[in-house]
């Protein structure tokens, strides 16, 4: 009876503890949003040191069940956000814990896919890399895609040239000519022009920045060499949303002192059972932030993607079609004082480098003998004109047995034009009226020209982009066999350059303010002074050539232990050229259908079609990269990598002289070598990146008959990027800055140092937030250079200069706001580039110099839902 009793009242101990047990098992759940208010699906949430956890669902909800009593960390993370933790304790209650999760575009968490064989977080991969979200770059206020870019370490963006046409170098790499040589730009992982710098078509002008835009990737030397062609240098990825976060936005942004009005656009949702789609675009018009007498930009750009997700992967269909006009700015007079060594540079008489240009209402539009031989009508308001149609296709899968396959191929017709006046030469009216051998008089009147009065000779850049069309198709196959990581693909491209050259001189005062053009006694009609550009020789000319690219590359990733990473790639590029160009010839022609030879008429240059130049070569390189990861924690890590690539020329070698059925006779190649050791920590509330560098370019210069050899032009260059962000709570600062030592090592300029290559160029944005929910924000940014020779002689310095702008971004409602905008607060003169190499010391000087743009005001509104 005792033992029946002491089992019975044992048994209801064991089952009291039991229903305790139960009873003390508390759920913790809540949503989780991302910074907009928009749920997230997908992110893992984990109780740190225990295997509870789950993933958030389509509403970003999230369920723990079954959580014993005690202190716990709930942890959350999500590609592309920055990790989440919060302290909990359970103590027998349910508990409601909902969260934001701030996007990071720094930490070393986040995947990057951009020259990389297959993606990897950015604490693992052997390369320099920046990723900017729209968040980031909206606090530098830009004014164009270039402006974007120059808050990249490394990357030395000469954005003065508006919207397009800008000077993009990596590490010291000279600027040789125009356009971004060493740096491919691309959209979605394929390059917008497989030659950065085609003369009147690079590939900035082919691209715009907008809602439709994830997110945007820059990698400096690394691994780019391999995996792109023509990109040695680096690689700047904009990569556009897909729609699989739902939402959208529409914005107008108006030019408070300038003429401007832009709206812009974007939605994405999932539309069915895995089916995701995104659109968006913009449209813009007015004059613009310099003044040119007519409206320079109109026009817009529409994108549209259509994503299918499987379960081992996804398909994704993508468009684009942009039709833009954008004023295209070139050097302008600026005056200088002083010494080469210590010059004044301020505003010529009647012209502010800041806000003016040479466009003119006088002067929109100018007659000349077409590609064909025809007369035809240019219009200077077109300005840099793309009209590129796109379409692309992506696949993705994970295949059995570690196999993984994944395609990008787009086929683009892009077409345009490029006009824009350029200032051959500025003199007094006494010293131009000599140079031409006539007396000046202004053509709306006949009024003869003050003779201190400045006059500017123009040579009208008047290009007919006919046919830039390519096709990009980029395909590889991975497999992984436990610890190593194998890739092998195969890059092709045919990229089309069809383009005319026909290009005139005229003469016009130098005013901001609609210029009047000015006659020649006896050698000038309106303004009109050469049917051709016989100051610089006869430049007229068509392009008619194709380039015929075939890739194969391969990539080897071994992680060798668990913190350490090696890989090594390489890549055999082969280029097929083919087409014709065509030089230019003078004769007699009657231009304007007048039944007269006029003086201008009567050495009238044309394109002399009659006798092209044949162009079939082949050129053939061999690229490879390869490096070392090691991770000391999951917040730092050490890298080191050596590459060395090369970049192919295009057109700007089509100039009579060469033998173009020869690829051994011609200066088709130029290579880069780099080498770089870098340093990589996550802080409690920020990161810190470093990374020393030395590069060493060969450029061959061109061929030259009298000694039958090529001419080489030979420099390196070292130095250290830093990249670092902080956040203090409510304060933010995040800056970047980039030394670099470069040197010119062969040729007559031997010792000296690059044209337009500072020391330090650099930036820094403070910002701070504030409101009830912190809905509200305020920031600056300081983007600046130290000072640099004009030109490879080291005589004329440029000062450095440094630009201040600021945002005010405030919340009317929760998904209303309102964007206020200044770029350039001082209204600083920032010279970029200058024609001259040098001044005549203790006089007054005019030289030919792009500035970055004034002081503008902008005030947006953008609406979220």
């Amino acid at each position: 009876m005792k033992n029946s009793t002491q089992f019975k009242w044992g048994l209801l101990f064991v089952m009291l503890l039991s229903v305790s047990s139960i009873m003390a098992q508390t759920t913790i759940s809540g949503n989780v949003k991302d910074q907009n208010g928009d749920p997230l699906l997908g992110v893992t949430v984990l109780l740190k040191g225990t295997t509870q956890g789950t993933a958030t669902d389509f509403d970003g909800n999230y369920n723990i069940t079954n959580v014993k009593d005690g202190n716990y960390t709930l942890t959350a993370e999500f590609l592309g956000y920055s990790n989440y933790s919060k302290s909990v304790k359970v103590q027998g209650k349910n508990i409601t814990l909902n969260f934001t999760m701030n996007a990071s575009s720094e930490s070393l968490d986040e995947v990057i896919i951009t020259g990389v064989a297959t993606p990897k977080s950015k604490i693992e991969s052997s390369v320099s890399v920046t990723t900017m979200k729209p968040s980031t770059i909206t606090q530098s206020a830009p004014r164009s895609t270039a402006e974007i870019f120059r808050t990249i370490p490394g990357i030395r963006s000469e954005s003065s040239g508006g919207e397009g046409n800008s000077n993009i170098a990596v590490r010291g790499v000279p600027i040789s000519s125009g356009g971004s040589k060493y740096v491919q730009l691309q959209e979605d992982g394929l390059p917008v022009l497989l030659y950065g710098d085609i003369a009147f078509g690079t590939a900035d002008i082919f691209t715009r920045f907008d809602n439709n835009v994830a997110k945007i990737e820059a990698i400096r030397g690394g691994s780019a060499s391999t995996l792109t062609s023509n990109g040695p240098g680096g690689i700047i990825n904009i990569i556009s949303k897909t729609g699989e976060i739902e939402g959208g936005s529409i914005g107008t942004t108006f030019g408070v002192d300038y003429n401007s009005f832009r709206t812009d656009f974007d939605y994405g949702t999932e539309v069915n059972d895995g089916l995701f789609i995104h659109t968006g675009g913009f449209y813009r018009v007015g004059e613009g932030i310099r003044t040119t007498g007519f409206t320079a930009n109109n026009g817009g750009q529409l994108k549209v993607s259509l994503t299918k997700k499987f379960d081992n992967g996804h398909v994704r269909l993508y468009a684009k079609y942009l039709n833009d006009r954008t004023a295209a700015y070139m050097p302008v007079p600026i005056k200088v004082t002083g010494t080469n060594s210590n010059p004044t540079w301020e505003d010529a008489p009647n012209f502010s480098a800041n806000r003016g240009s040479i466009h003119s209402a006088n002067l929109t539009q100018t007659l000349r003998t077409g590609a064909d031989g025809e007369t035809t009508r240019g219009n200077v308001t077109n300005g840099m004109h793309p009209v590129s149609t796109s379409v692309g296709f992506e696949a993705s899968f994970d295949l059995d047995n570690d196999w993984k396959i994944t395609n990008n191929g787009r086929f683009s017709v892009n077409k345009g034009a490029f006009i824009t006046p350029f200032v051959e030469s500025t003199a007094t009216a006494t010293d131009m009226t000599a140079t031409l051998g006539g007396a000046l008089t202004y053509a709306s009147d006949g009024n003869a020209v003050d003779g201190n009065a400045l006059v500017n000779r123009i040579h009208m850049f008047d290009v007919e982009l006919n046919n830039l069309n390519n096709f990009m198709n980029d395909v590889k196959l991975s497999k992984t066999i436990n610890n190593i990581s194998i890739t092998a693909g195969y890059f092709k491209s045919i990229q089309n350059i069809s383009m005319s050259w026909l290009w005139n001189t005229y003469v016009q005062e130098v005013s901001d303010d609609n210029a009047r053009l000015i006659n020649v006694d006896g050698l000038s009609e309106n303004g009109l002074l050469n049917y051709g550009t016989p100051a610089w020789g006869n430049l007229q000319r068509n392009y008619d050539t194709q380039y015929n690219v075939s890739a194969p590359y391969a990539q080897i990733s071994v992680d060798a232990t668990e913190n350490l990473t090696i890989d090594a790639s390489v890549r055999y590029d082969m280029g097929k050229v083919s087409g014709s160009f065509a030089g230019g010839k003078e004769g007699a022609i009657d231009v304007n259908g007048d039944g007269t030879i006029s003086t201008a008429e009567q050495t009238a240059h044309v394109i002399d079609n009659a006798n092209p130049t044949a162009v079939d070569y082949d050129y053939n390189y061999m690229s490879y990269s390869a490096g070392i990861n090691y991770k000391f924690s999951e917040d730092q890590s050490v890298f080191a990598r050596y590459s060395k690539g090369a970049s192919a020329k295009s057109d700007r070698i089509l100039f009579s002289g060469l033998n173009y059925l020869n690829g051994d006779k011609i200066n088709a190649l130029d290579f880069l070598s780099q080498a770089e050791v870098g340093f990589k920590r996550n802080l409690r509330r920020g990161a810190v990146y470093a990374t020393a560098f030395y590069a060493t370019t060969n450029e061959e210069g061109g061929f030259e008959a009298s000694s039958n050899s090529i001419i080489e032009n030979d420099y390196k260059s070292m130095g250290l990027e830093l990249e670092g962000f902080y956040n203090f709570g409510d304060f933010n600062l995040r800056g970047a800055v980039t030394y670099t030592k470069a040197e010119i090592t062969s040729g007559a300029n031997k010792g000296n140092k690059p044209r337009r290559q500072p020391d330090f160029i650099y930036n820094i944005m403070p910002s701070y937030n504030f409101g009830s929910t912190k809905q509200n924000s305020v920031g600056l940014s300081f983007v600046g250079q130290t000072k640099a020779y004009s030109q490879d002689s080291n005589e004329l310095v440029m000062p450095s200069f440094v630009i201040t702008s600021g945002f005010i971004n405030y919340a009317i409602t929760k998904s209303l706001n309102a964007n206020l905008s200044v770029n350039n607060i001082f209204d600083s003169i920032a010279i970029t580039e200058a024609e001259e190499g040098s001044i005549t010391d203790n006089q007054v000087n005019y030289v030919r110099g792009r500035t970055l743009p004034g002081r503008s005001i902008s005030l947006a509104l953008k609406y979220q839902f």
